[in-house]
């Protein structure tokens, strides 16, 4: 029921003109200072309160997400932006209940996705996110597989690529991975540079259809040839390089996860979220363990992008490092403090456990 917005939240972007091209890239400090920018001139700005939100929902800021969408939707109810963004928002919020409190958010968020495609079906964001919400949402609460199928099939009338990508999605979730293969392959040959794209594509090669289909060895064979095959393509845009380097971690190369991120920092828009993976792969492989704790550090120092794990991901990461390096009252600090941002943090609850 709640697996939606975790996929939905990939795609956020705005069809505002002063927003789309920032919040579509995953600037979302950026989006964030220049909407509050024209609510200063402005409060009744509904565009800027709906770009306001998405940024928020980025951020993992859910409850301030939903009040700037309220916001958008007050100033100006049929606007397809302010829709979607309080759909976001809704289905941040159910993820992070996580428990029968949080069905109300979810169908919440489909009537607003659908008054969002219906409000401008151009809008290319509502109809990924509507799409995804129809696949993995159970029949009982409007799931649909066909209706999915359907949203990729306008979603590919607007965005070519997108649309080849949501069916690709469509289809692993239904465990059809040689059908899913060629519409990846259709996204990909159309838009090689989108790092959605890319990194969708290098996920779902690391998922448990592509497994079966494959085998072990020829799922990380495969994985490891795709991400040096695409890296190039998205070197300057920090969530297609994480993409690569989660491939290499997953595909048994964590020294060349960690080397992708070392040699790309200083060309990405997004560097912290580089630092973070750094932390990351520090933490999963063992490897690099004391610089890993030093991004960290620099990641909860200073201002964080969107659209990852956030500030209590990065706790949970600082906290799995210094346990392993023998820390284990810093380590326990660590993730006491990723759960009091997080409370049901699944991670940081288990560090705990194991400290």
């Amino acid at each position: 029921m709640l697996l939606p917005a975790l996929a939905i939240l990939a795609f956020v972007q705005s069809q505002a003109p002063t927003f789309r091209a920032d919040l579509d890239a995953g600037h979302y400090l950026k989006v964030l200072l220049e909407a509050e920018q024209r609510l200063r001139q402005d409060p009744t700005d509904a565009q800027a309160w709906a770009a306001k939100s998405q940024a928020l929902s980025s951020l993992l800021r859910f409850t301030e997400a939903r009040a700037a969408a309220e916001r958008a939707v007050a100033s100006k109810p049929g606007l397809a932006d302010a829709l979607l963004a309080r759909g976001l928002a809704r289905a941040g919020e159910a993820i992070k209940q996580r428990d029968l409190g949080s069905l109300r958010g979810a169908l919440g968020a489909m009537d607003d996705l659908r008054a969002a495609t219906a409000a401008d079906p151009t809008l290319a964001p509502a109809w990924m996110s509507l799409g995804l919400a129809y696949e993995m949402l159970p029949g009982l609460l409007g799931g649909s597989t066909r209706k999915a199928l359907q949203c990729a099939d306008r979603l590919r009338a607007v965005a070519p690529a997108r649309g080849d990508l949501l069916q690709a999605l469509i289809l692993v979730e239904e465990d059809q991975w040689r059908e899913a293969e060629p519409c990846f392959l259709k996204a990909l040959t159309k838009a090689p540079q989108d790092p959605e794209v890319v990194g969708q594509w290098l996920d779902a090669l690391d998922r448990r259809p592509a497994k079966r289909a494959l085998g072990e060895a020829g799922k990380n064979a495969r994985l490891l040839a795709e991400a040096q095959r695409l890296l190039p393509g998205v070197r300057t845009r920090a969530r297609g390089v994480i993409a690569a380097s989660d491939a290499y971690l997953h595909g048994g190369q964590p020294e060349q996860a960690w080397k992708v991120l070392q040699d790309h920092l200083d060309q990405v828009d997004a560097p912290s979220l580089l630092r973070l993976q750094r932390g990351k792969v520090a933490a999963a492989s063992g490897l690099h363990r004391p610089e890993g704790l030093t991004a960290l550090d620099q990641v909860l120092r200073e201002p964080l992008e969107g659209g990852s794990s956030g500030t209590p991901g990065a706790w949970w990461r600082k906290g799995q490092i210094l346990r392993d390096l023998g820390r284990r009252d810093e380590a326990r600090r660590a993730a006491q403090e990723a759960l009091r941002l997080d409370p049901k943090h699944r991670g940081a609850r288990e560090l705990m456990g194991n400290l």
